[in-house]
């Protein structure tokens, strides 16, 4: 989108969506059956900044209708975020993993992923096929998603000496 600063190997790699091999995944497939979802765009492991700051791996995946949060190990089902509830996501202009989806009916995910890129591409194009305009994409080196229970964090990205410094502030 020509504002984000990109890392040299993020840059005409190929996608390969599903990671996980989610679609041959029998608890998956049932999870999806039963929501009403028909494809996996894109499923991988991420990393999830909890409402308690802690950092939890998690299996984020994508379908045609809506995003997914799973615990690692594929038992539980986290949270379901419908594709249409989806306002925004927040990305720095800085090379580094993290992105927020903001999702005002509820609360919003900050998350961090290598593929980040592709994770934003797929969202992207699955809310334009159901909604027919492309999702915002805000780029921005501070911004604030609410974490819940009345609870606001702003999180602040700095390139320094070669790398970016993340901050955390609680509102």
């Amino acid at each position: 989108m020509g504002v984000k600063a990109r890392r040299r190997t993020s840059m005409n790699r190929q996608y390969r969506g599903d990671y996980l091999n989610a679609a041959s995944n029998q608890v998956i497939l049932k999870l999806l059956e039963k929501q009403g979802d028909r494809h996996v765009l894109f499923a991988d492991s991420v990393v999830k900044l909890s409402r308690s700051g802690k950092i939890k791996r998690q299996a984020f995946m994508i379908t045609d209708v809506a995003a997914y949060i799973l615990d690692a190990q594929w038992g539980n089902l986290k949270r379901r975020i419908a594709l249409q509830a989806i306002e925004k996501v927040c990305l720095s202009e800085l090379s580094d993993n993290f992105f927020a989806i903001i999702v005002p009916s509820e609360y919003d995910n900050l998350l961090a992923s290598t593929r980040k890129t592709e994770i934003v591409t797929v969202l992207i194009e699955a809310t334009k096929k159901i909604m027919g305009n492309p999702l915002e994409v805000v780029f921005s080196n501070r911004f604030e998603y609410y974490v819940g229970s009345d609870s606001t964090r702003e999180v602040f990205f700095e390139q320094v000496e070669g790398s970016v410094k993340t901050r955390f502030v609680h509102k």
